[in-house]
């Protein structure tokens, strides 16, 4: 049961070879550049989805900080796409690694404070030291804004992974449960399948929910350091 539980977390590997490389690459596929001058339903919605989502994410930001609207926008296109094909049956998601997680969250992190540090030295030197802290706790303030500066990048991977791999480990108790009950008891079943259906609905919204809350608090960062 425990190794059937977490087989979904699994790398896969084709003939000894790993392929996630070739599924994070998937999900470019569904959004196709317009070659057309009347685009068709599909893709007008995808332009305004990402039109009304780029002009809330960007609108506390300056000139500079507009800079990073495509790196923004294709950060929220890449997670909430790859989120929901993970939902799919025998599929595997990538955001469910902490690996790949830290490996999207550190270097924009890093990003954004190399760019503070460039552009505004004074204010973020300023954060690590509020105005008006008494002397003595000069080194511990210090130190404690140091700490949480460095752990806002595994903030943002560990809360994207947790709620993905929460989301999966659910739905596959309540449907293998729904599938116990099934000889057992109908009416207990469906029960369970209804749970199931209304599981999977909240967890379509929870993978995009988490693909905007991880590009928010990254356009948060920038904001700061911008």
């Amino acid at each position: 049961m425990n190794e059937n539980l977490f087989a979904s977390f699994i790398a896969p590997t084709m003939m000894g070879l790993p392929i996630v490389t070739l599924i994070i690459m998937f999900p470019s596929l569904l959004f196709p550049t317009p070659k057309r001058l009347i685009n068709n339903r599909t893709i007008s919605i995808q332009q305004w989805l990402i039109q009304l989502t780029s002009k809330q994410t960007m609108a506390i930001h300056n000139q500079k900080g507009q800079t990073w609207s495509l790196m923004l926008m294709s950060l929220i296109m890449f997670i909430g796409s790859t989120n929901i094909l993970g939902l799919l049956p025998h599929s595997f998601t990538p955001t469910t690694q902490l690996s790949m997680n830290l490996g999207m969250a550190i270097p924009l992190w890093s990003a954004t404070v190399f760019t503070g540090f460039r552009h505004k030295t004074k204010t973020s030197l300023a954060h690590f030291l509020p105005q008006g802290t008494p002397a003595p706790l000069i080194p511990m303030l210090v130190i404690i804004e140091t700490i949480s500066l460095f752990i806002q990048p595994v903030a943002l991977a560990v809360r994207l992974t947790a709620n993905i791999t929460a989301g999966h480990l659910l739905i596959h108790l309540i449907g293998g449960a729904t599938l116990a009950l099934l000889n057992i008891s109908t009416m207990t079943a469906f029960i369970t399948f209804t749970i199931l259906i209304l599981l999977t609905i909240l967890e379509f919204a929870v993978a995009l929910i988490q693909a905007y809350v991880f590009t928010l608090l990254v356009s948060l960062y920038l904001h700061d350091n911008t």
